[in-house]
């Protein structure tokens, strides 16, 4: 039986200061312009957003960036002025399947591809001001076991990591469904053997793969950025309604562990795992009003009829 998760209230009155922010992920509202995204943003009162450079699928498209990084870094620049906005994240994907271009990819030519991808991205992220960026760890591959395709992402993510140190950004992977790293404990052990990568954390791909929230909540330690959505088991993307997760007690955690990065609301609206089955706006507004409450130190409670 789903049971719903309702907000707890663990610090009613006390002030969450170390979370730097809430922003919205620029791919929310697909079948609008980037600018409109970036209007609908601030109407709905967000001060950062999350920029998804995505080949074949994104606002921004990847290889139009690609052949002119500083001219788009300065469009976008100006774009995120105009609306007093800034950038939270660049998440980078290179294509609408994981495997093309993989960090993990057991063919070197297509390895050294992927590391140029990556070091054109990387110049966008600092031009545009962007704290960190977010790539994904790379898949299993048939012909290798998966401690080979697990040392292969260690090896090529620590090269990324420790470019994107040398200029000054901190550098996340995101475990997803598909990934190599779809369990915590595969995450985690990633972490250990990639020097300088954390995490951008997405409770929703682990509990739409049936694990509990005490499995993924020793993430957090390791977390530099969040993808906030509700979700339940099956569903990586869910209505407010139907959510599992405490997201007051994810913030509590993020207290503890000195969490100091944005909580990025990453509602999506793609034919993939379901994400085609809520609505966007009024998710995103309910999702942002119950963190914002936390974050506040205020309590809410969640109403089907909010007017």
């Amino acid at each position: 039986m789903l049971v719903s998760h309702r907000p707890t209230d663990h610090t009613a009155g006390r002030s969450i200061v170390s979370i730097v922010g809430l922003a919205i992920g620029d791919q929310t509202f697909p079948l609008l312009s980037h600018e409109e995204m970036l209007d609908i943003g601030v109407l709905l009162g967000f001060e950062a957003v999350d920029l998804i450079l995505a080949g074949g699928r994104s606002h921004l498209a990847l290889d139009k960036v690609r052949a002119d990084v500083p001219a788009w870094a300065g469009r976008i620049e100006e774009r995120l002025l105009q609306r007093r906005l800034v950038a939270a994240d660049v998440f980078v994907l290179p294509w609408t399947d994981f495997q093309t271009l993989a960090p993990n990819h057991p063919d070197a030519d297509e390895r050294l591809k992927s590391r140029e991808l990556f070091c054109d991205t990387l110049e966008f992220a600092v031009r545009v001001g962007a704290p960190g960026m977010t790539i994904l760890p790379g898949v299993e591959w048939g012909n290798a076991s998966h401690d080979d395709s697990l040392a292969r992402a260690a090896e090529e993510l620590s090269w990324r990591a420790a470019q994107a140190r040398g200029r000054g950004l901190r550098f996340s992977v995101e475990a997803h469904i598909g990934s190599v790293i779809e369990h915590p404990d595969e995450a985690l052990r990633l972490i250990e053997m990639a020097d300088g990568v954390e995490l951008t954390l997405d409770y929703g791909h682990f509990v739409a793969k049936g694990f509990q929230e005490a499995e993924i909540e020793r993430l957090i330690p390791h977390s530099r950025h969040f993808h906030a959505r509700c979700a339940r088991p099956e569903r990586l993307q869910s209505s407010m309604n139907e959510n599992v997760i405490d997201f007051e007690r994810v913030i509590d955690l993020m207290q503890e562990s000195d969490y100091e990065g944005y909580l990025g609301l990453e509602y999506v609206w793609v034919d993939w795992e379901h994400c085609n089955e809520c609505d966007n706006v009024s998710e995103t507004v309910l999702l942002k009003r119950r963190l914002e409450a936390k974050l506040a130190g205020r309590s809410w409670t969640y109403t089907e009829s909010p007017i």
